[in-house]
Formats: structure tokens, sequence, C-alpha cells
């Protein structure tokens, strides 16, 4: 019985060993221990990250650095419009971002100004904290990696989650069944997503060209509308005529029909015995019976003188 009361009391003993050390290290410590992520000036300025905190994919703690805040309130009161803009849609989304996440939201209380600059900062404090940056700095991407250090880039995660076949793309799918539509064919691509062909009802159990027209992104997974490329009727060109040893033969019997047709003198045109419209007739001569009248006329003359 003495024995049983010893081993309980060095148990209970040791729990509260453990509790006071734990309860003994700064809170900020202790909450980093857990899933944390700092997020990077670019991030804020991209607005992306809502998104992300909406569906939920952000897990544990997400930390803004002050650092990163006061490099936003630099840029925001530069003379830089397109950057000054950004940067003040940058401070928004800090705010958003809070209401979204509530307790999982952490405005890390560091230095406001930094001599090393942000980008090293952020660097320090995610060896400090065993924690992971979420950046879209490429040259920030590629020195934490170096040092080690874990990092989400949001257009890695949205080229990730693209369509692999773009409106325009080309490609060979089996029509298994038939749509919703009178003329729809359905089929499928090796990811599962699903393929609705238009026209193509009396293709189905072939394999077709198809060229994609759009796709839809939804929450029940991903859809693609396509179109069958209608294939253009083979011409077949005909050969072509190889010289044969007739040709010459020809040739020379045509010289010679030639030179016959030379020596033959040529024969006369045939006139024209038509007379045109427009040509006027020669006058006709006088009739016999008025010569004579003029006869009798110059005698009687003769006679009275």
């Amino acid at each position: 019985m003495n024995n049983f009361l010893q081993y309980m009391t060095v148990v209970l003993l040791l729990l509260v060993i453990t509790e006071v050390a734990w309860l003994s290290r700064p809170k900020k410590r202790r909450q980093m221990e857990q899933i944390s992520t700092l997020v990077d000036t670019s991030v804020l300025m991209d607005g992306r990250v809502i998104d992300l905190a909406r569906t939920g994919f952000l897990l544990g703690q997400i930390i803004v650095p002050k650092s990163v805040l006061s490099e936003l309130q630099l840029l925001a009161d530069g003379g830089d419009h397109t950057k000054r803009e950004r940067a003040r849609h940058g401070m928004d989304v800090v705010k958003q971002l809070q209401d979204e996440l509530g307790s999982a939201f952490v405005l890390l209380q560091d230095q406001s100004s930094v001599r090393e600059g942000v980008d090293d900062r952020l660097i320090a404090l995610a060896k400090e904290t065993n924690s992971s940056i979420l950046t879209l700095d490429y040259n920030l991407n590629k020195v934490a990696q170096v040092e080690g250090i874990s990092v989400l880039n949001i257009n890695e995660l949205a080229k990730a989650l693209r369509m692999t076949h773009l409106p325009g793309d080309t490609l060979l799918l089996e029509l298994t069944q038939k749509g919703q539509g009178n003329d729809q064919a359905v089929g499928y691509l090796n990811d599962g997503t699903m393929v609705v062909v238009e026209q193509a009802k009396k293709y189905i159990g072939k394999t077709e060209e198809i060229e994609i027209i759009r796709s839809l992104q939804t929450d029940a997974g991903k859809m693609m509308f396509a179109k069958r490329v209608k294939k253009e009727p083979v011409v077949e060109r005909q050969p072509k005529r190889e010289p044969t040893s007739r040709r010459p033969v020809e040739r020379a019997q045509k010289s010679s029909t030639k030179q016959a047709e030379h020596a033959q003198p040529p024969t006369p045109r045939s006139r024209n015995l038509t007379k045109p419209h427009n040509q006027q007739r020669p006058p006709r001569p006088p009739k016999a019976k008025r010569v004579d009248r003029e006869a009798e006329l110059i005698r009687l003359a003769d006679s009275q003188q």
C-alpha cells in the first residue's frame, strides 16, 4: 500500500513539473510549435489568399509580421501609382484575413523597421519559429529553398489545379455513352474529367478526334465541352504521265505536215459578194426611150430655125 502511494506521488509530481515547464515558456513560442505559416508582402498585395482562407486550405496559425505591414505602408505612401494601389489593397486584405481566420490569425510584433530587409527577416523568423513561408516572390522562394525552409506558392497551386486541356486543344477521345442532349455523346479523360461532345451521338463506341470548346470548374468537379473535328475527304492525286517513246514520232509527223502545208499554193480567198448596207447605189444609166425623146426635141428645134 505504501509503495502504491509512493508511485502515485511520483507520477503526480512529474505531471506537475511538465505542466509548469510548459506554462513557463513564452506564449509566442507555444503558439509557434503548431503548424504556422508566415505571409509575405507579395501574397497580401495579390489578394488570392482570402479565397484560400475561405476554402479552409490554410491550416494552423497564419502569421503576418509587423515588418510586412511596415513595408506595405511604405509602398502605399510611395510615388509609384501602381505599387501604391496594390499596397493599399494589401492592407485591406490583412483586415479581411483577420476577420476570416479569427483566432488562427496572428499579428507578430517583430521589429517594425528591418535593416537587412523584409525577405531576410522572414527567413530568420521561419528558422526561429519552424514555420513555412507563403510567398509569390521568385527570389525569396529560391533563397528559402536553399535555406531548407518550406515554401508555399499560390502560383504553383493554381498551376497544379489548372485544366489539363484548354479551349482550342485537340485530342482523341473514346465516346462511351450518350449525353443529356439529343445529339450529345460523353467521354472521360484519364483523370476522370467528363467531356460532353456536341453532334456526336452516332459515334458512340468509337474513338474520335475532338476539339475543346470551353471548360467549366464547379464544386462537383471539372467538366469540358467539345465538338467533333470533321475529317476532310482525302483527294487522290493522279500520277504524272511519264514521257513515252511515241512523242518523238508524233513531233516528226507534225513537222512533216506543216512542211507539206507550206509547199501547197495558197487557195484564193472567196470574195464577199454581199454589199454593205450603208454603201450607196451607183446612178442608173438613162433609158433608150429617154435618149430618143431628147433627139426629137433637138430636131424639132433645128427645123424651126
